[in-house]
């Protein structure tokens, strides 16, 4: 295929991503803007980038998720691709459409592919097709509370209910009885109709003690697909994550590379591009069960980045590019062990509720082997309409005693305060002197245990 170069990218997002992927243009000599809301009117992305457009008011559906403006400002500014970031409009499929027939490079996966895989039952029916193991449910979306009941009951409790177009730990239900199954469908349909416009359901079991395992996946327009490891996820509240490991510790070599190979043909079974995250839950025993594709960049992705050497920000631009993958063979061998911890304005003395309100302080970690990838600095205002992600503290060790350390380390030297705000600096201390955590014996359900915290940011 031709080869077309890239000069300018509009980063089509804000916060600590906008600023990720500026710096990867600066350093690769492509030219960037950055669209911003009137709330980020004064963001670091604004002050990094080459040019700023401003899309619209403070709201997401009125600025970064309105794909209209996001549009113009690129025909504006003479950007000739798109880099969607991740959350708003990163895995929105009439997006990537939208951003190819205006003559656009889109900087991600093809729109009829992110269709099909961003579908949860269309993309389980794709990969059984492939031979992915699957957890016990249903195939198809379910057209009735009856026939999901019957169903829920057949498979045996606890049973999840998920949307087919849910996805960042929204849009599902865990159901542990039978006597509860009809009114937790009817809520979860009301809340999938509300926030994704569309409330089909399906039903599989689920599973109370598991590791959340990734595969972290690049794949370009040749036919080349390759996977760069494992990541654990499992330090979660409400199916959001906290903490990210690369590589998956406890885990041994033949399995990871099992899951690695599994990840690998799924995505060249749908002829996949880009960068991507295959998600799977393993059990106690060792059995793995496909789970969801994220077709985009993820949060963790620097963990990945630390034992790898490879910027995933500069492939999937070579990607989108027309360039085929250059990748050394051991890619998937990782060097060391990275961590990632996520500084959140959240309480978690408050079932994590959101805590904004405008820094007197901020003061990062330093020193060796020490990523620190923000947008906050003393005197930012947090805005109320976007996430509540503040930083991520990501670092790298030879060995994971001295990666926990490090980090602890780190934590420790952190301060974000200010008037209102809480964040889960603390809280993440905490977890990680966990002695489960410490023993790699942590799973999904961990942090819900937990019902007191020691001590809270503030």
């Amino acid at each position: 295929m031709t080869v077309r170069p890239i000069r300018k990218v509009l980063v089509a997002n804000r916060g600590e991503i906008a600023v990720r992927v500026i710096r990867t243009c600066a350093e690769l000599g492509i030219a960037t803007v950055a669209v911003y809301s009137a709330a980020d009117a004064d963001s670091a992305a604004v002050r990094l980038a080459d040019q700023a457009f401003r899309i619209g008011p403070g709201p997401a559906k009125r600025s970064y998720s309105y794909i209209p403006a996001v549009i113009e400002a690129a025909r504006a500014t003479g950007a000739d691709a798109i880099h969607p970031g991740y959350g708003f409009l990163s895995e929105d499929p009439d997006f990537a459409e939208v951003c190819e027939a205006e003559g656009f490079l889109f900087v991600g996966t093809p729109a009829a592919i992110m269709a099909d895989l961003g579908d949860k039952s269309t993309a389980r029916s794709l990969m059984a097709a492939a031979g992915l193991p699957l957890l016990p449910g249903s195939r198809d979306p379910l057209d009735t509370v009856d026939e999901a009941h019957a169903l829920a009951d057949d498979i045996g409790y606890p049973v999840i209910i998920k949307a087919v177009a849910g996805g960042g730990g929204r849009g599902m239900r865990v159901v542990r009885d039978s006597a509860d199954f009809s009114a937790a469908w009817q809520e979860t349909r009301a809340n999938a109709t509300a926030v994704f416009g569309d409330g089909r359901l399906y039903v599989e079991r689920y599973l109370d003690s598991a590791r959340h395992i990734e595969v972290q996946v690049l794949a370009d327009r040749h036919g080349t697909v390759r996977h760069l490891g494992a990541r654990d996820c499992s330090l979660q509240r409400r199916h959001q994550k906290l903490v990210e490991e690369s590589p998956a510790p406890g885990l041994s070599e033949e399995l990871v590379a099992r899951i690695g190979a599994a990840a690998v043909r799924g995505a060249e079974a749908v002829g996949y591009v880009g960068a991507g995250t295959f998600e799977f839950l393993l059990d106690q025993q060792g059995q793995f069960y496909f789970m969801e594709v994220n077709c985009r960049l993820q949060v963790e992705h620097p963990v990945t980045e630390m034992v790898t050497g490879i910027d995933l920000v500069a492939e999937q631009l070579r990607i989108a590019s027309g360039l085929p993958l250059a990748l050394p063979a051991d890619v998937a061998t990782p060097r060391g062990v990275s961590i990632e911890c996520r500084i959140n304005a959240e309480d978690p003395q408050r079932e994590f509720a959101p805590a904004p309100g405008t820094l007197t302080d901020c003061t990062l970690p330093g020193g060796p082997f020490v990523r620190i990838d923000t947008h906050v600095a003393p005197g930012y205002a947090i805005p109320p309409h976007y996430d509540s992600l503040l930083a991520k503290i990501i670092v790298w060790a030879p060995d994971r005693r001295t990666a926990i350390a490090r980090m602890r380390r780190a934590l420790a030297e952190t301060r974000i305060r200010g008037r209102g705000i809480a964040t889960t600096t603390e809280f993440l201390h905490d977890i990680l002197d966990h002695p489960r955590f410490r023993a790699a014996d942590h799973d999904t359900a961990l942090i819900g245990t937990l019902t007191t915290v020691s001590r809270v940011a503030s």
